[in-house]
């Protein structure tokens, strides 16, 4: 106790000490601090000292938005395009998760940070009425694998790739498509257009042998 110092009131970076609590196991003194921001935290006198605790957090939670920040861009269309990508592929919450982040859809290093995927819009023929695109869907977000395209375009890419599961298996409609030699196009058209059960649409054959065919199979239809 001979060398107990009270810092007792005394300013720490954005830090307050308000008064002495409980040392931790290895008898280290800690202290109930304020921040600046409003909030209380303990922290270890040794690391107020060092200054490797200047706050609660909330200081870098700011340094990390101005870092974020700093391009000017955080309120525009190609931002939230950037920000919707990681959502949907880290964020469980995130509308449509288990069709990116939850299928193992990941970001690529270099798109962590907003500035490189920016530049590379510039130079990919970034467009206010485009979208961000997967040329395979079953990729990641990364320069390699990405193109802009028009709404129509990313529709009939979603419906020609949505997932099926069927006895047991789960894959897009492309890959079945693919698993069973027969057009997507075609396929896609037997199960979005004509409502076949998808047992029916990979089982019939590519091409039909008579018009009596053809009906038979329109009457047992859905």
């Amino acid at each position: 106790m001979s060398n107990f110092k009270d810092v007792t009131g005394q300013r720490f970076g954005l830090l307050t000490v308000i008064k002495r609590v409980k040392n931790d196991k290895q008898g280290n003194s800690k202290w109930l601090c304020k921040c600046d921001c409003g909030n209380e935290k303990i922290v270890r006198l040794s690391c107020l000292k060092r200054s490797t605790t200047p706050s609660c957090g909330c200081l870098t939670i700011k340094n990390i938005k101005k870092a974020n920040t700093k391009h000017k861009l955080s309120k525009t269309r190609i931002y939230r395009i950037w920000k919707g990508m990681k959502h949907r592929c880290y964020c469980p919450s995130s509308n449509g998760y288990e069709l990116y982040g939850g299928r193992g859809v990941t970001v690529c290093n270099e798109w962590n940070e907003f500035t490189p995927f920016y530049e590379w819009a510039k130079i990919s023929g970034y467009q206010e009425n485009l979208t961000i695109d997967r040329i395979d869907v079953n990729g990641n977000y990364e320069p390699s694998n990405c193109k802009w395209s028009t709404g129509k375009e990313q529709a009939n890419n979603r419906r020609n790739n949505h997932i099926i599961t069927y006895n047991g298996e789960t894959h897009t409609l492309s890959e079945w498509a693919n698993k069973y030699n027969i057009p997507v196009g075609l396929l896609a058209d037997r199960v979005n257009r004509s409502h076949w059960t998808f047992e029916k649409a990979i089982t019939t054959p590519k091409r039909l042998r008579n018009k009596h065919q053809i009906q038979q199979l329109f009457k047992e239809g859905e």
